[in-house]
């Protein structure tokens, strides 16, 4: 069993749920939060602070994003805009990684909930990963994980409209292939935007609350 890994925390219901459970595995975190910023406020990432609390965990990198988004929605096939992203993020984690000694990666992600989530999505994720990638959360319903939100506490705090589709196209691409996602990140600086992002990073630490409480069993159904 891995000892530390970085949870890619959004201000949602999933990621929450997902690192909660890592932890009861006995799976240090360090948050991870990509901000918005600064085509949006600051409140996705005060919500990752107040989650980090409820979770207990104590370190939480905040990047802010904004930017590098919004070029990658500017200059590559919109179609393919969560899974470019989605990628970027997670270079972005697996430096986060190897500076904070993390042996593997943790998301949200739960199979077909949203267009990055599908089975061939996913594995052009996974293509781009240095770390293994832990995702708790593959085979659950949204209902379970909002019930399960509020059995830990982060219902709260996580329920509202999210805005990390906000320069997302009406009609994104559901099955890309690796091939053409590699030709569209051939259209953008992604070492450019990498070293951008990381130089915007801001580390956080916070008091742990301890262990993570137990939940109920899983439900059939």
């Amino acid at each position: 069993m891995a000892r530390r890994g970085v949870l890619l925390l959004s201000g949602g219901f999933d990621s929450p749920v997902a690192g909660h459970l890592m932890a009861r595995q006995g799976l240090d975190l360090i948050a991870a939060h990509f901000s918005l910023e600064p085509i949006t406020d600051d409140a996705a990432a005060m919500k990752a602070r107040t989650l980090c609390g409820i979770l207990g965990i104590p370190s939480l990198c905040v990047v802010r994003v904004g930017e590098a988004f919004a070029e990658v929605a500017q200059k590559a096939n919109r179609r393919f805009y969560f899974i470019l992203t989605k990628r970027l993020m997670i270079r972005l984690a697996d430096a986060i990684a190897d500076l904070e000694s993390a042996e593997v990666l943790v998301t949200g992600e739960n199979l077909g909930q949203v267009s990055s989530q599908t089975v061939a999505s996913l594995r052009a994720i996974d293509a781009v990963a240095h770390h293994p990638i832990l995702r708790p959360l593959i085979g659950f319903d949204k209902q379970e994980i909002v019930d399960r939100a509020k059995a830990i506490g982060t219902y709260e705090v996580s329920k509202g409209p999210e805005i990390c589709d906000l320069l997302g196209p009406p009609r994104p691409s559901t099955h890309a292939r690796l091939d053409q996602i590699l030709a569209e990140e051939t259209k953008l600086d992604l070492p450019g935007l990498v070293s951008s992002c990381l130089s915007k990073l801001v580390s956080e630490k916070f008091k742990a609350n301890g262990p993570p409480a137990p939940l109920p069993p899983r439900t059939a159904g």
